[in-house]
């Protein structure tokens, strides 16, 4: 029996494991890009989330520039966004917040804790807000323009990084 012959499974098996470790050691994208960026900001109300702060129709006469950011009090990247959407606010970016799955005296905690630099916060208790966004989880913000229509979603949570992009985007939609 030839040699090559001899050798071809050995080698077979040693080319699969390399593609193993190979596609184990570069992992795809698992970031869920919403269908809706291009598409009009759901037909939706909001209740509010905390006494003291009012609910928000999602779609109104008045849409934006605006960021709508989807966060949650149990979130521990949400709690590292906070200085960064501080930041935000003091350079004059309205920015709208939605509560998902929490409870009224948590994002009131959460808020007295780490700032508070939402215009309104609407309550999200069943994700339906966030689904009908095509967010996949929180923090998760988007850029909404005039016209009500999504143009930008920023996926997990806004690094200093980000700060000038997301401003700049708000920023060219009231031009």
């Amino acid at each position: 029996m030839n040699c090559g012959v001899r050798f071809a499974p050995l080698l077979f098996l040693g080319l699969l494991i390399a593609g193993l470790i190979w596609r184990l050691a570069t992992p795809a994208d698992t970031n869920v890009k919403s269908r809706m960026v291009g598409q009009l900001v759901p037909d939706l109300s909001l209740a509010p989330a905390v006494p003291g702060k009012s609910g928000w129709p999602l779609r109104s006469s008045s849409c934006g520039p605006v960021v709508i950011n989807f966060f949650a009090s149990w979130c521990v990247p949400c709690i590292a966004e906070a200085k960064q959407l501080a930041e935000l606010e003091r350079q004059g970016v309205p920015i709208i917040g939605i509560a998902v799955r929490d409870r009224p005296e948590d994002v009131a905690d959460f808020l007295a804790r780490n700032s508070d630099p939402y215009l309104e916060i609407g309550a999200d208790p069943e994700s339906k807000v966030q689904i009908a966004f095509g967010s996949s989880g929180v923090p998760e913000s988007f850029v909404i323009d005039p016209y009500c229509k999504i143009r930008h979603q920023h996926i997990g949570p806004i690094e200093p990084s980000d700060v000038a992009t997301i401003r700049g985007q708000v920023e060219a939609l009231r031009k």
